[in-house]
């Protein structure tokens, strides 16, 4: 026997003694875990497995073990999967990733790592991700980045580090990231950009640099990254933006400096982007602001929310809006005449010029308020002598910074320069901040006294920080507060008072902010709140008060407030929705009840911010029953309902939530009989992942709600709208073998 067919039927034997362990092979699936054959995915999510399971097909290409406990990810974890392409591994608890846990995996695109407990990687921990496009770090405990960190990430596009700790830049922090086009940096306390922080990123498109604490707009860091098309740079406490900043981004088409403290701004700031066509510049305390040179593509100039003075030196920027053609959105707050006026209705001739004694008056008094209020600061003492500074301390010249960290200090010191803008205090042993603690400083944007000790701050203590906008608390023994010890900071809008000894909502001192845009309760001692304790706060915006203690919210407690955009009351003790205190909030848009002690959602539960709500987290509530209209009045706006982790067997469907973009129903013992068919029928309709599981009866033990036709094929009805809602047999997740 020669030629083809003997080669053929030696194969043939030499593979029959590999014929039943390789069936075997092909049969494996993790226990608790779902393996979905056609496409190639298996899911173990919320299964607290503590390492990585065994018996995963080795063709998967996509693993989520979201849920699990991980906590070490160690070296070459994944070695035995090859082919994976998506790996999920948020809210594993992870702290470390050892050098090399990911090496072998040459074909992943996506690593997700979010919501885990990093606060480092060490330089290898990415090793072997040369195909790796996207890397999720958000919300984790990051405080540095080592150079070199995501050198071997040559193909990545994304990188997003959101909700971090990192305080600092280091130069060449992304080295290697050529590709690299959008980079999230958002929600960390960033203070301080390297000259050379963003060197070697030629790519890159958009950087979010909102919400952190630069005091300054980071120029020569910036520069570095010429190609950006879109800066996020909200939520930092800007006071001044001049040409010397040395923003020169000739690719720059969208920048947002909104909500910050911005007082003043040069007319030639934004001289080198000549390709800037929208500024946001909304929520700062800009009452002025001079024809903009350079940017000659300027379209859409957005300055809602600055107290905008619309007398006679406005005139030139309307003209010049109106030459330039660039639409505005700004409203006057003055003359009274023109009070709420919006500024692209006004024409230059409805300006007065001299000659208007009452207005002449008027606009007197405003030039001496803003004479109170001061110039942006200057480095420099204004005789030229040497900057002084307290011992044991550091002051930085160019950024303006103060600190005097862990330096053991029993009393606050003085003498700090006129111009700083970031005080730095924390990890000292102040148990009181006396009268008048911080002399000089009328030009303080940021005070950071976290780890103190604190039990008092006396009336008074922050006399005479007029531009104050952050005050960090946290971590402290405070029980109380009172309106004067918060007097002299009428500008505050960021309180952070978290991990103290808060028995009640210090309502009376908070009234005394009518600016307070954020505030942080988080990990007190509240039991309850009572009607008027958070009202009278016109900007709220976010208020956090989860891991309390809280057992009843009282109607009129927290509303009216008409900005409130999040409130957080997850781990409390509530027994139901607080549908009563969720009357009068018209712009709420997140709300979180999670880890609280609902059992049941009663009809109509969230009606009163039904027309606003988008994000709505019900996790771990321990909820047995879902009525049927609870959710009457949540409509088209809802995009994200977490129900993960209850004690639900089943809920009804809900048809009239239609642009849901996540719903997260997994680590519920759902019981899969008739009852469940209109929940079976939403879900059939739905392009998402939704993590139902049946846990009973036993015949259906381990499938997805979603995919479990055999169940439902009895159900009368379900012939008649077969057509309608089951999708082709391929699409069908099954547990079923992958062939290897």
């Amino acid at each position: 026997m020669e030629g083809p067919q003997s080669i053929s039927l030696l194969l043939l034997l030499l593979l029959l003694p590999l014929g039943p362990a390789w069936h075997v092979a092909a049969q494996r699936c993790p226990q608790m875990c779902i393996c979905d054959n056609p496409r190639r995915h298996v899911a173990c999510r919320h299964q607290n497995f503590t390492e990585v399971p065994n018996a995963i097909p080795e063709l998967t290409q996509r693993l989520d073990l979201q849920g699990s406990k991980l906590k070490v990810i160690p070296a070459a974890a994944f070695r035995d999967l090859p082919h994976l392409t998506h790996l999920d591994l948020r809210h594993c608890g992870v702290e470390l990733v050892a050098e090399g846990a990911f090496r072998g995996l040459g074909r992943l695109l996506l690593l997700n790592l979010a919501s885990n407990r990093l606060s480092s990687l060490p330089q290898e921990a990415l090793d072997g991700l040369g195909s790796l496009q996207r890397l999720e770090l958000e919300g984790n405990r990051l405080e540095e980045l080592r150079p070199g960190t995501f050198g071997a990430l040559g193909a990545l596009a994304t990188l997003n580090l959101a909700h971090n700790a990192l305080v600092y830049l280091p130069a060449m922090a992304f080295q290697g990231l050529t590709r690299m086009r959008w980079l999230r940096l958002a929600h960390n306390a960033l203070s301080v950009l390297a000259p050379e922080a963003l060197a070697g990123l030629p790519a890159l498109r958009r950087l979010s640099l909102h919400h952190n604490e630069l005091q300054a707009l980071p120029g020569p860091a910036l520069a570095q990254a010429r190609a950006l098309a879109r800066l996020e740079l909200g939520h930092n406490p800007f006071t001044y933006v001049g040409e010397e900043d040395g923003l020169a981004l000739p690719g720059l088409r969208e920048l947002m400096l909104d909500h910050g403290a911005l007082q003043a701004l040069d007319a030639r700031a934004f001289a080198r982007c000549p390709r800037l066509r929208s500024l946001d510049l909304r929520g700062n305390q800009l009452a002025a602001l001079p024809p903009l040179r350079g940017p000659g593509q300027l379209r859409r100039l957005r300055l809602q929310g600055n107290p905008l003075w619309c007398g006679c030196e406005a005139r030139p920027l309307l003209e010049w809006l109106a030459r330039a053609r660039v639409r505005s959105d700004g409203t006057c707050r003055g003359p009274r005449r023109l009070g709420g006026e919006a500024l692209d209705a006004l024409r230059p001739t409805d300006l007065r010029c001299p000659g208007d004694r009452a207005e002449e008056e008027e606009e007197a008094e405003w030039q001496a308020a803003a004479r109170l209020r001061g110039p942006p600061g200057n480095p420099q003492e204004a005789d030229g002598a040497a900057r002084p500074c307290p011992r044991a301390c550091v002051c930085a010249a160019e950024s303006r910074h103060s600190g005097c960290e862990s330096r053991g200090l029993w009393a606050v010191p003085r003498g700090f320069p006129s111009d700083t803008q970031l005080l730095d205090l924390r990890r000292n042993h102040f148990s009181s901040v006396p009268p008048a603690a911080f002399p000089g400083l009328g030009r303080l944007v940021s005070l950071h006294l976290q780890h103190c000790g604190l039990t008092e701050l006396a009336a008074g203590a922050l006399a005479g920080l007029g531009s104050l906008i952050y005050l960090y608390l946290s971590d402290n023994q405070l029980s109380g507060l009172s309106a004067a010890a918060l007097e002299g900071a009428p500008r505050l809008g960021y309180l952070y008072l978290e991990r103290n000894r808060f028995g009640q909502v210090p309502g009376a001192a908070l009234r005394a902010l009518p600016g307070l845009f954020s505030l942080h309760l988080q990990s007190n001692v509240v039991d309850r709140l009572e009607p008027g304790d958070l009202t009278g706060l016109p900007a709220l915006r976010w208020l956090y008060l989860s891991g309390n203690r809280i057992t009843q919210v009282s109607p009129g407690a927290i509303g009216p407030a008409p900005e409130l955009e999040k409130l957080h009351l997850d781990r409390n003790q509530l027994q139901a929705v607080p549908t009563g205190a969720l009357e009068g909030l018209p712009a709420l848009l997140e709300l979180q009840l999670s880890g609280n002690p609902l059992g049941g959602l009663a009809d109509g539960a969230f009606r009163p911010v039904g027309g606003s709500l988008q994000h709505l987290f019900l996790n771990n509530s321990g909820l047995e029953q879902i009525s049927p209209r609870a959710f009457l009045g949540l409509g088209p706006r809802l995009r994200s309902l977490h129900l993960q982790k209850n004690q639900l067997q089943a809920i009804p469907a809900l048809p009239h939530l239609s642009q849901l973009e996540l719903i997260d129903l997994s680590g519920n013992p759902f019981h899969c009989d008739c009852q469940l068919l209109p929940l079976h029928r939403w879900l059939m309709g739905l392009n998402l992942r939704v993590g139902a599981t049946c846990a009973t009866p036993p015949s259906a033990h381990g499938q997805r709600v979603k995919a479990a036709t055999a169940v439902f094929e009895t159900c009368p009805g379900w012939a008649a709208r077969k057509a309608k809602w089951m999708p082709a047999p391929r699409s069908i997740a099954r547990r079923t073998p992958m062939k290897g």
